[in-house]
């Protein structure tokens, strides 16, 4: 990231946010993945979705739990927390013929760490978010979301404010993480082999912001 920035005479300055896709984390992180020998449980689920079971295996190894099984598609809870399809196992984009990436193993860490060194090497107040691309309950296409978040907070909270008519907002928490990543795939784009993008002039609030931030509590959760 630096390289680039320096590349295009660029430096960061502070209340600059980087997204970097998580894809980039992962190759760097080493968390490439091949399929791995199936169970009986991986049997099962491959004659639902029509994947090779040694394929569901790798799934179910970053599986906490499997909440539905279809055609084509595991939806499950990751180690992480994450509610997604196939439990972010990627065999898109890789850079290799074979095998898979798996997600960040702590995306927190990840932008914690690529923040540390951005803020240190150019002397800005800089956040970065970890951003992946997800599906979205009850709405078709997909978005990018902010799996890992530092430097910032992931939601900002208008619950207490009085809008314009004078009612008090109770329930308006926008995920601007999330927001912010799905902005930067707009300039990123899936197929362009751009892992990083600069977010300037976003005006967000300073602090230690979480990508956890942006996981539901099952205790609020009313759909599964």
């Amino acid at each position: 990231v630096a390289a680039a920035l320096d590349r295009d005479g660029l430096d960061l300055v502070d209340g600059d946010i980087v997204v970097i896709a998580s894809k980039i984390a992962s190759k760097s992180e080493g968390r490439r993945a091949a399929d791995l020998p199936p169970s009986a449980r991986a049997h099962e689920l491959a004659g639902v979705t029509g994947f090779p079971a040694p394929e569901v295996e790798l799934i179910l190894s970053e599986t906490r739990a499997v909440l539905r099984a279809a055609p084509g598609v595991l939806v499950v809870e990751t180690h992480h927390g994450y509610i997604c399809a196939n439990a972010g196992v990627d065999r898109s984009n890789t850079g290799a013929p074979s095998g898979a990436l798996l997600l960040p193993a702590d995306a927190d860490a990840t932008a914690a760490r690529v923040r540390d060194q951005l803020a240190t090497r150019y002397g800005a107040a800089c956040a970065v978010l970890v951003s992946d691309t997800f599906g979205r309950p009850f709405r078709n296409g997909l978005v990018n979301v902010a799996l890992g978040v530092a430097g910032m907070a992931a939601i900002r909270d208008y619950r207490g404010q009085v809008d314009p008519a004078g009612r008090v907002l109770k329930g308006t928490e926008l995920a601007v993480a999330d927001e912010l990543c799905a902005a930067a795939e707009l300039v990123m784009n899936k197929l362009d082999r751009v892992p990083a993008a600069l977010v300037r002039g976003y005006r967000h609030v300073p602090g230690a912001g979480r990508g956890a931030d942006l996981l539901r509590d099952p205790a609020t959760d009313h759909f599964r």
